[in-house]
């Protein structure tokens, strides 16, 4: 019986791009999958049928062939090398797509360790400055007895025999032949007859490690540094994990950060507020600023000091530093304190406090229109 078109076959033009020759055999190989189709004999053909269609499509070279020369091109004495259908490479393209994933890799018994969380707890001033702490932590580390093998001195592992170092079993199961861990070693190829006694086959043992982690200036919170390699050791020799250090910062006694920027209240007096001066603010890096309070200062004013904030991490840039006005009400007047104020506010004009006196201005026509 003469083969039908591949184009046909998959129910495509010859004009079909990659993306959709690929789903249409998809969607083609799902519906004539013999698993589906259990005991029919023309699925299985129709399948076979789709599966060499779509590998001579696939491929740029064969379908170029295939368009010029039709079947003959992968005929024996034909225009083509001759031709045998890999349906292996089809059905990765299919269980790729239904499954996200691709064939199964074979180990070699070297597992890779676990990475390691540390939490660390800096001031503001340490993530100002930068610094190098050191870290103190329980790991599982390669056994020296055994050079990280698992055997014993003197033995060494041997390859397994259940499945001649590959890690996995081979099966057949109706059309398919499927892969699993090989029990005998778990997966890791290699099986030990003598295992080292110090660390009973495993090839690390639990030991307490002191590290130095550098800590760059300008950090923030939540900032996540990588130890490559400083995590538990691997399985059997395996390569090591990472170990990653996440810091956290403590709350300052004076500055609040925002990002690069810091920022500060300072109470100043009633008085100071009204005649001006200036005062002095402590900077992050230990020193102190003098900042000018000008006459009739507001609470809440800002004053902004260039370059005084945060560096920021791994760049020349540096943040400022904001200091926030807070004028302080003053208490428990003495007598003669209370008489000076009553005698403030009797000489007071509208200039004096224009914003309360606007106000309340306000209130008042607002309330005399009402009425």
């Amino acid at each position: 019986m003469a083969k039908r078109c591949y184009y046909e076959v998959l129910e495509v033009e010859r004009s079909v791009k990659d993306g959709e020759l690929k789903a249409a055999f998809r969607k083609l190989a799902m519906k004539w999958h013999p698993d589906r189709n259990p005991g029919d004999k023309d699925c299985e053909q129709r399948f076979k049928e789709i599966n060499e269609a779509y590998e001579v499509l696939k491929d740029p070279d064969k379908r170029a062939a295939y368009d010029r020369f039709g079947h003959q091109a992968f005929e024996q004495g034909g225009g083509g090398h001759g031709f045998s259908a890999d349906f292996g490479s089809a059905f990765s393209d299919l269980f790729e797509g239904i499954f996200g994933m691709g064939g199964a890799r074979r180990r070699d018994g070297r597992e890779r360790g676990a990475d390691l969380r540390y939490n660390m707890e800096i001031s503001l001033e340490e993530a100002f400055g930068g610094k190098t702490a050191q870290v103190r932590l329980p790991t599982s580390v390669a056994c020296e007895s055994c050079s990280g093998t698992g055997a014993k001195a003197g033995s060494k592992p041997k390859t397994c025999p259940h499945c001649a170092g590959a890690g996995r079993i081979r099966h057949a199961q109706g059309f398919f032949t499927l892969e699993r861990t090989c029990p005998g070693c778990q997966g890791r190829g290699q099986v030990i007859d003598d295992p080292c006694p110090s660390c009973s086959g495993s090839g690390r043992v639990t030991r307490e490690r002191t590290l130095s982690v550098n800590i760059p200036a300008g950090v923030e919170d939540g900032t996540r540094i990588r130890l490559a390699g400083e995590g538990e050791a691997g399985v059997r020799g395996g390569p090591a994990g990472d170990l990653y250090i996440f810091l956290s910062l403590s709350a300052h006694t004076f500055f609040q950060r925002d990002g690069a920027d810091l920022h500060c209240r300072v109470p100043i007096s009633m008085v100071q507020a009204a005649l001006g001066g200036e005062f002095e603010a402590p900077t992050i890096d230990g020193g102190k600023t003098r900042v000018k309070v000008p006459e009739g200062t507001q609470s809440g004013r800002r004053f902004r000091l260039q370059g005084k904030g945060m560096p920021v991490l791994r760049s020349r840039q540096v943040g400022d530093m904001y200091v926030q006005i807070v004028v302080e009400t003053p208490q428990k007047l003495t007598k003669k304190q209370r008489e000076l104020l009553a005698e403030f506010e009797r000489l007071s004009s509208r200039d004096t406090h224009p914003e309360s006196t606007g106000f309340f201005g306000k209130v008042k026509d607002l309330l005399s229109r009402a009425g």
